[in-house]
């Protein structure tokens, strides 16, 4: 099947976009697109990829699903554009940074920048219904992604994974813990923040893993 995806990840997943379940997948989410609000726009779903190539890839943030609400979701975890609101979550993130690493927080909810230093932003599902959080959840999307996932343990080394809350560490059973950094802690959201992601430094442990391993930080 071919998928407008950035080339280098077009390579890796083409036996991904070629088996059956994707093929259920795409007719699903176009007829999606056709019949209700879907977000993000169509050409925004494979936005993390686009902005981080497969060879660009240092630092992995898996979410669950992309936000709801209109004008929010642009195809990366936790990001928005800057012309919205900033959602409690990534209020949070940015309290973190600031706390771990002593950057004051920005006023941007756009995190293309993190994705263009090669932090790959990554939902688990890709798509959803308008106001239905979790609408397209087991549709097809989550193997994809764990596929993702699989192709960047097996084919990278030293790659941070950063797993916050229950849904993203469940997905470090995927990871060679012995080839990659893995940390996990509660989710930002405001209901477990203070049960373990603020204070967790995971800002700054991933930056010493980065330059350990030859590799240029994150400018957070």
């Amino acid at each position: 099947m071919e998928v407008k995806i950035e080339e280098s990840w077009k390579k890796e997943l083409q036996e991904e976009f070629d088996k059956p379940y994707f093929a259920s997948l795409v007719e699903f989410v176009r007829n999606e697109y056709h019949t209700k609000t879907i977000y993000p726009k169509a050409k925004n779903i494979f936005n993390a990829f686009n902005l981080c190539p497969f060879n660009k890839v240092k630092v992995v943030i898996i979410g669950q699903d992309p936000y709801h609400e209109e004008g929010q979701a642009q195809g990366l975890c936790f990001s928005v554009p800057n012309t919205i609101a900033m959602p409690p979550s990534l209020i949070n993130i940015y309290k973190e940074i600031q706390q771990d690493l002593g950057i004051a927080p920005t006023q941007a909810g756009d995190l293309s920048r993190w994705a263009k230093q090669g932090v790959l932003l990554l939902n688990a599902t890709l798509t959803v219904e308008q106001h239905k959080a979790g609408s397209h959840q087991g549709k097809g999307w989550e193997e994809f992604t764990d596929s993702v996932i699989k192709i960047i343990n097996q084919k990278k080394e030293n790659v941070v994974f950063l797993l916050w809350g229950s849904y993203a560490i469940k997905k470090g059973e995927l990871i060679n813990k012995d080839k990659h950094l893995v940390l996990t802690s509660a989710h930002p959201s405001p209901l477990s923040a203070y049960r373990g992601f603020f204070g967790n430094h995971h800002f700054s442990k991933t930056n010493i893993y980065l330059q350990s391993h030859g590799k240029m930080p994150i400018n957070w």
